[in-house]
């Protein structure tokens, strides 16, 4: 467990990596007793700080929540961040890669609540049940971490890689759609670059570990959980071939 004092200095650190697009060495490698209390508690004070600054708490991200992913990082749950009204990006509008370092993107199905959830107890019918409805989505990650050479607290102290969001205009109803049989095509530049494969694993489960993660909180109404259950085919597409920083609209 490492002291408060740490805490801060490594929440600054990202924050400024994040400013001045110069990405850091992993933390993990500098601080080898970094645990997840730790990194949850460094990703917080970025984010009070952010909320402090003007930004509002729109949603949460989900992560590590396939199994491949949960092997990989050698972990048995997801992991969350939280998304920001400052970090929505639009369909209608280029995105500027160099206000990124190693900006990639993710396919995804949002939910978008529309009753509470209760923070304990809360149930996968729970989660459908307070649905109002599922919207197409993208999610644009990044790490402020040199070469995406991050370790499971890396990821989580940097508000769990997230960078960006995007809601399509869609909307359908939960009742309207079987959840496991949504499909996705991404397209860059008109060729498809994933896609055409089902595989949508249970957003719903991945939204009810969230709440279990979130210290006495009740996802309120209107806010979008993007669950990161979407797999396609090399749903994470790299969107920047240049150096961090470099100015490239996409």
């Amino acid at each position: 467990m490492l002291s408060e004092e740490v805490r801060d200095e490594l929440a600054a650190e990202l924050a400024q990596a994040e400013r001045s697009k110069v990405p850091l060495k992993p933390l993990t490698d500098g601080v080898p007793g970094m645990d997840v209390v730790d990194a949850y508690e460094i990703q917080l004070i970025n984010i009070r700080q952010r909320v402090a600054e003007g930004a509002r708490v729109i949603g949460h991200k989900v992560g590590l929540s396939s199994e491949a992913m949960q092997r990989m990082m050698n972990v048995d749950e997801p992991d969350y961040g939280h998304l920001l009204d400052d970090m929505e990006v639009f369909t209608d509008r280029p995105v500027k890669t160099a206000n990124y370092l190693y900006p990639r993107v993710e396919v995804e199905v949002g939910f978008i609540l529309a009753d509470d959830l209760p923070g304990e107890g809360c149930t996968e019918d729970d989660v459908l049940a307070a649905t109002a409805a599922f919207a197409p989505s993208i999610e644009l990650i990044d790490t402020r971490i040199t070469d995406w050479k991050i370790k499971l607290c890396d990821t989580i102290a940097d508000n769990a890689s997230s960078a960006g969001w995007v809601l399509g205009k869609e909307r359908v109803s939960p009742k309207d759609v079987d959840i496991t049989a949504i499909q996705a095509v991404l397209t860059r530049n008109g060729e498809v670059v994933a896609g055409n494969q089902p595989g949508y694993q249970l957003g719903n489960t991945a939204a009810r570990l969230l709440l279990e993660r979130i210290e006495g909180s009740k996802k309120k109404p209107q806010q979008i959980i993007l669950p990161t259950q979407l797999r396609v085919r090399d749903s994470v597409i790299s969107v920047n071939s240049k150096a961090p920083g470099a100015d490239t609209d996409n």
